[in-house]
């Protein structure tokens, strides 16, 4: 029978992941123990007052009840001052600096994790999963980090040694405190377990409402546009609602779990006081003792709510861990350290290449392709051909299921992929600004790049003018949504960071789609200029504008059916024919 692997349990591995705040859990966990340890001290110190009060009550002289009750209140001042120290200390280094560093630690990870993730995950995952896994989940997990160490260490401790004080006082009424201990444990434990699907199923639910919330931000323009703002509120309601039916039977069936035990240690409370009332009347037990007993007694119940609490919320954190260890635990790209020669001269080819994003359909098959130093090699085809793909392949976002891609005949599977990217530049019909200046996002493929060189790239793409003629200049700011600028002049833009960047390859994917005619003239005339001495593949629509490229590929369903010049393409009559005939049909 094969042993369980402890590591593979998500709350061990947590804890194992807590090794580097180690030194200030256990720091803790001393501040944790000396509060148990004053918390002991005062019922003690209270059993003995009551006792004095008694025993005058009984017949003693007034000056020793006045002395020994006013040193007795001092040291139980102290015990509680010293408790409530003790607590407060804890529960500042827990919240500011374990729980703090140990969940921007698992952040860290995971954001340090997606990086070396294919970008295959990327693509098929939300973006709100990912956020809401980073977010809620990983603060689940701190809070587990705080919980394991401030209740458990703390109640299990405080637990022996209130047992231990309670039988030194009255090893009977101990045990009778005691005896509930198992039961509390048994019955918070079985409830416990009950809750773990439910946990599972709110987190699922909670990543959907936060992927339904991103998207609907993300498409706020489009869905004005097509009056679709009901349709968005009831989608969210449906989800919100499921959402809300989850969280009611996982917090319901985690929460019963506390008010179970605190019924039975309440239970116990009430027996405990008639009991020891009894032993005083009966058995001659002090009244100072069966006080202190009952003290001990309630204290005794706060840890096991506690550890019950405990106990319901494991099963929370499992979930939460589960899928936070699904991301790190993730098959990572094979990592390749190649590289090229400096002077990259820009040969490109296809060897019997196969490739599939769906392992039951295969997209591209046997593709070979040549494509010298210097080809300008426009990409036409269908939608779902395979256009954009070959640009995938090229810039190792996915790796081929077969064959060999050479660049300057080495195969690019044996170099890094930073390596192989660092050659392209590329210009993507979806252009992406970030929040800056307009010199920072031109200057984005080339940091180091100066003022001068900025504002002759910017001139080259045609687009000085228009940034002369902004608020600040080069200095704009560009927004965070880009709504200060154009559709023509973003991709303006995008093409001037390509010609700074100046790159010996050059993947342009419907680069002048979002532009005017007569913008588009211009920008043709820029790329042209760019393309100049530069491998480049132009992945088009509109044919238009690739009748001058050296070579055109006529992709469908992943294989090239065509390929020659314009002119040579036309004169077949075939598959290209009759994409260009079809653009200009009347």
């Amino acid at each position: 029978m094969k042993k369980p692997n402890l590591k593979e349990n998500p709350l061990i591995r947590l804890a194992l992941m807590a090794k580097p705040i180690a030194p200030w859990l256990l720091v803790g966990a001393a501040l944790d123990i000396l509060a148990v340890i004053s918390s002991v001290i005062a019922p003690e110190l209270l059993g003995e007052l009551v006792q004095v009060l008694y025993d005058f009550w009984e017949g003693g002289s007034i000056g020793s009840v006045r002395d020994t009750m006013v040193t007795g209140l001092l040291l139980l001042t102290l015990a509680y001052a010293a408790n409530g120290l003790f607590s407060y200390l804890n529960m500042w280094l827990m919240n500011n600096v374990v729980t703090r560093f140990f969940t921007s630690g698992i952040r860290i990870q995971i954001s340090e994790k997606i990086i070396r993730l294919p970008v295959r995950y990327v693509d098929q995952t939300p973006v709100g999963d990912i956020l809401n896994r980073m977010t809620g989940d990983v603060s689940t997990l701190g809070g587990y980090v705080h919980d394991i160490f401030n209740i458990l260490v703390k109640g299990v401790f405080q637990i022996v040694m209130i047992a231990v004080a309670m039988f030194l006082e009255d090893w009977r009424l101990a045990c009778f405190v005691v005896l509930l201990t198992p039961l509390s444990i048994w019955l918070s434990s079985k409830i416990a377990s009950v809750s773990e699907k439910y946990y599972d199923d709110m987190f699922t639910k909670s990543g959907k409402l936060t992927e339904q919330v991103e998207e609907a931000f993300t498409n706020y323009a489009t869905t004005k546009a097509y009056n679709l703002e009901e349709y968005t509120i009831e989608k969210h309601d449906s989800i919100n609602s499921q959402l809300a039916k989850a969280t009611v039977t996982a917090n319901f069936t985690g929460s019963t779990v506390q008010p179970i035990i605190r019924l039975s240690n309440s239970v116990a409370y009430i027996l405990i006081n008639l009991i020891g009332g009894y032993l005083a009347v009966k058995q001659g037990v002090s009244v100072g003792v069966a006080v202190t007993i009952v003290l001990f007694a309630r204290q005794f119940a706060s840890p096991l709510e506690q550890l019950a609490y405990s106990f319901a919320q494991m099963n929370r954190v499992k979930s939460a861990a589960n899928r936070v260890f699904a991301i790190l635990d993730m098959e990572e790209e094979p990592v390749s350290e190649g590289t090229l020669t400096e002077d990259v001269r820009g040969r490109v080819e296809f060897e019997n290449v196969d490739f599939s994003y769906d392992p039951k359909e295969l997209l591209i098959e046997d593709l070979n392709l040549t494509v010298k130093p210097g080809q300008n090699v426009a990409i036409v085809g269908p939608t779902g051909a395979g256009k954009t793909t070959i640009v995938n392949l090229l810039m190792r976002f996915y790796d081929i299921d077969s064959g060999t891609i050479r660049l300057d005949g080495r195969d690019i599977s044996e170099l890094s992929r930073e390596e192989v990217r660092s050659r392209f530049g590329m210009v993507l019909q979806d252009t992406w600004l970030f929040k800056g200046t307009i010199a920072e996002n031109v200057a984005y493929g080339k940091p180091d790049a100066t003022r001068e060189e900025i504002e002759e790239a910017c001139r080259r793409a045609y687009c000085d003018h228009f940034i002369r003629t902004m608020p600040e200049g080069y200095d704009t700011i560009i927004s965070e949504d880009t709504t200060n600028l154009s559709g023509g002049q973003k991709q303006l833009l995008t093409i001037a960071r390509a010609l700074l960047a100046d790159k010996p390859l050059l993947i342009l994917d419907e680069a002048t789609s979002n532009v005017d005619t007569r913008t588009e003239i211009l920008i043709q005339k820029a790329m042209d200029q760019l393309m100049e001495g530069k491998t480049s593949f132009v992945i088009a629509h509109r044919l238009s504008t690739i009748v001058d490229s050296d070579l055109i590929l006529v992709l469908n369903h992943g294989k090239i059916v065509e390929q020659g010049t314009h002119r040579e393409l036309l004169a077949k009559k075939g598959f290209y024919h009759k994409l260009y005939t079809s653009q200009y049909a009347v």
